[in-house]
């Protein structure tokens, strides 16, 4: 499920008897814990605005912040952990948004850094010494191995991220995939990458 973002944040007419129902945080996420479809189009018309100004503020990429928009406003539907005693819904969505973001910025520098001292070294560089071009081909060669060992999903969704450059919304309609099926196998790519990377540093 795909959630659209919509053109106005204004109810219609049509829409006002639901807005009413809804207009209380703690009854709108009572009538989502009991799978009201509605609910959920009300809260995301209501407050998605809100999560993506936030979400691209902090990530500063506007794919990334819709794809966190929709990653927020989807787990509110499958578990919704807020609760009124604790504050407004608004500050509850603001807070997830933030602390959602700031971790796919840290996840970002993570996997810079794991593919980073090894990517370079798929280029040759014709002013390095014999030693280091020695170096340059046992590291092209560890690389190749293990994205060789990795699934085939999991190496082509690697692949298109840090050597294609394409998003993961971009992945994801390329592939004909599920966003959140993408994400799954990026995120396990990358530790199976990372500790096939890490094992011949180790030993």
């Amino acid at each position: 499920m795909r959630l659209k973002f919509p053109k106005s944040h204004h109810p219609s007419e049509e829409n006002r008897p639901v807005a009413a129902i809804y207009a209380d945080g703690g009854e709108l996420v009572a009538a989502i814990q009991r799978r009201e479809l509605d609910a959920l189009g009300y809260l995301f018309h209501h407050y998605s605005g809100l999560v993506y100004t936030l979400a691209f503020k902090i990530l500063g990429n506007p794919h990334e912040a819709e794809d966190l928009v929709q990653e927020i406003f989807l787990g509110v539907w499958e578990r919704c952990t807020y609760c009124p005693d604790r504050g407004s819904l608004s500050s509850f969505l603001v807070t997830v948004t933030r602390s959602r973001a700031i971790d796919r910025l840290r996840m970002k520098v993570n996997r810079r850094r794991i593919v980073s001292q090894w990517q370079h070294s798929l280029v040759p560089n014709s002013a390095a010494t014999p030693l280091d071009h020695a170096t340059q081909s046992e590291k092209r060669h560890a690389l190749q191995n293990a994205l060789a060992q990795l699934p085939d999903h999991y190496r082509q969704v690697l692949e298109l991220s840090y050597f294609g450059g394409y998003s993961q919304s971009e992945i994801a309609q390329q592939l004909h995939t599920p966003l959140g099926t993408v994400k799954t196998w990026a995120r396990k790519g990358l530790i199976q990458l990372r500790k096939t990377l890490q094992a011949p540093m180790e030993s």
